[in-house]
């Protein structure tokens, strides 16, 4: 297992979606991104919502959707600090791909 610091891990985090292209971040400004340590080591990230392709004109009034980032599966399948880099990129955008309404399958096939 990879040793990196909460603050770092979460660093990696903001990183990675400052990553994301600017049209995308502005479409997921009311999801709030969490980091947890997580108990399932199989368990990368989680996304939890409304998916913007399943929303319809009556949406209003919800708490934000929510995107979780578990550090200890990530640094745990990680060989490498590069490695927990790449992981984190991967899983955030895996999650911000299931707020924008693509299921596990498609994402699979795109690499992510």
């Amino acid at each position: 297992m990879v040793e990196v610091s909460r603050a770092r891990f979460e660093q990696l985090v903001a990183d990675a979606l400052d990553s994301l292209p600017a049209d995308f971040r502005r479409l997921i400004s009311n999801v709030q991104v969490v980091v947890e340590p997580g108990d399932d080591p199989h368990l990368l990230g989680l996304y939890q919502g409304v998916p913007l392709t399943e929303r319809t004109s009556d949406y209003s009034a919800v708490l934000p959707d929510k995107i979780t980032i578990f550090q200890d599966a990530i640094c745990a399948r990680a060989g490498g600090e590069q490695e927990v880099v790449d992981e984190v990129r991967t899983t955030v955008v895996h999650e911000v791909g299931h707020h924008f309404g693509i299921d596990d399958d498609r994402l699979h096939e795109l690499g992510w």
